[in-house]
């Protein structure tokens, strides 16, 4: 606009005191911007592009190739294009990163009419998450540098990176599983498949009680005694609320917190017992911009804006896979696991009182939470008033930490464990079944 305005007071100064030469200059210098601009937006819109990407779920410290080709469609050559294939600035610039770039993905070239560009690279991921790859922002212009053109194209695409899985030991000894089936206290329900004994008849016993075998040899009539019913199976309760971790401990608690879900659900899988998930964190997919982005851009950084994930998302719900077993239930809960992100909403006790209904009461409720606040110790208690078997697991540093939770747990009828780091983790079971 600046440049239009100039020439445009030139051109008319010119023509008031007749001065030929400076006329005959902005005219020139007015087809010259006419011409440019008309070329430069012919340039961007004969751009088309692709990108092609090898997979889109990976485990961390995998890589993906990405190979992107951009082609000039159009009649007339480009002179120049600049080609930049977008990856999350957050992912990049976290402290340690996220993700490591392998080649370029930011590339310069003139285009022939009907010519292709292709460039490849490799993004390695080294954290789990939800990713976006691209789009892809080409710019162009006239040689002389007076009108530029941006263009967004070649739509993202999205990685999803599953969370670490730790193997965890203690599991072999199927009678003290701290997680699994767990006997009752009291016989309120019994399972009729398994006897613990044999008793002599009572009045009222049912026919399918009485144990023929006993009575054919002793003459009287005796009654089998089952076993009380077991809980079999857990519901993992991740607390996934900002507010609950500490700053200065992040990002590590958090993923502590996320590896120690993912290693439990893939211990309960692999003994063939139902599982599930209930957290509060926020889903990465909500942040996905859905309104599209600006195809015309002004700038290089308003491309970038208009094509970039969300920062924050206001579609807050727990989320809740439900518990049950099924040869798809892991995969389900570690990508639960792999999108979860921290967020400012909904609280533990809130979490609690809403999915409270939808956690079976056949299954263990194991909390995953960095502290245990008054509110959140009577939340657990709630829970366990309800009839579900409660145990926490408590991601802390300090050992004062731990016992000022485990005590306000205890108080409710909440048994605590403690998971210090990534390495007592794999003990985290084992340490249980040696005590017991």
């Amino acid at each position: 606009m600046k440049w239009v305005l100039g020439t445009a007071a030139l051109l008319l100064l010119a023509l008031v005191f007749r001065l030929g030469l400076l006329a005959y200059a902005m005219y020139a210098l007015v087809g010259v911007m006419l011409v440019s601009r008309v070329m430069a937006r012919q340039w961007v819109e004969n751009l088309d592009a692709q990108r092609e990407c090898n997979r889109f779920s990976v485990n961390i410290g995998q890589k993906v190739a990405v190979l992107v080709s951009v082609r000039n469609a159009g009649k007339l050559p480009v002179a120049w294009v600049l080609m930049e294939d977008l990856l999350p600035r957050r992912a990049l610039m976290a402290r340690p990163p996220q993700i490591h770039l392998h080649g370029k993905r930011l590339h310069l070239a003139m285009l022939l009419a009907g010519a292709r560009k292709t460039f490849p690279y490799q993004v390695e991921f080294a954290a789990r998450g939800y990713y976006q790859i691209g789009p892809l922002v080409l710019e162009t212009g006239d040689v002389f540098g007076l009108h530029r053109r941006w263009h967004v194209a070649a739509a993202p695409h999205f990685v999803l990176v599953y969370p670490e899985v730790i193997a965890l030991e203690g599991y072999d000894l199927a009678s003290r599983r701290p997680i699994g089936e767990v006997r009752m206290t009291h016989r309120l329900y019994e399972d009729p498949t398994r006897i613990s004994g044999v008793r002599s008849y009572q009045a009222g016993d049912p026919l399918n009680r009485i144990h023929w075998r006993a009575t054919a040899r002793t003459g009287l009539l005796h009654s089998k005694v089952y076993e009380p019913s077991s809980v079999a199976g857990a519901t993992i309760l991740l607390e996934f609320n900002e507010t609950a971790y500490e700053p200065r401990h992040e990002p590590y608690r958090s993923e502590l917190a996320v590896t120690a879900a993912a290693s439990l659900a893939n211990a309960l899988y692999q003994m063939n017992q139902q599982v599930g998930l209930v957290t509060n964190g926020r889903d990465a997919v909500d942040r996905i911009r859905r309104e599209g982005w600006d195809p015309d851009p002004r700038s290089r950084k308003a491309a970038r804006r208009s094509a970039e994930m969300l920062e924050a998302s206001d579609h807050l719900q727990p989320q809740v896979v439900g518990t049950r077993r099924g040869p798809d239930q892991l995969i389900r809960i570690l990508e639960a696991l792999a999108r979860v992100e921290l967020t400012d909403g909904l609280a533990l006790p809130g979490l609690v009182a809403e999915t409270a209904s939808r956690m079976p009461s056949d299954a263990t409720v194991l909390a995953i939470l960095p502290a245990a606040p008054p509110e959140t110790a009577i939340a657990l208690g709630n829970l366990r008033r309800l009839g579900r078997a409660v145990t926490a697991i408590v991601i802390t540093w300090e050992d004062y930490e731990f016992e000022d939770a485990a005590g306000r747990l205890a108080a409710e009828g909440v048994r605590a464990r403690w998971l210090k780091d990534r390495e007592a983790l794999p003990a985290l079971c084992r340490d249980y079944v040696l005590r017991a």
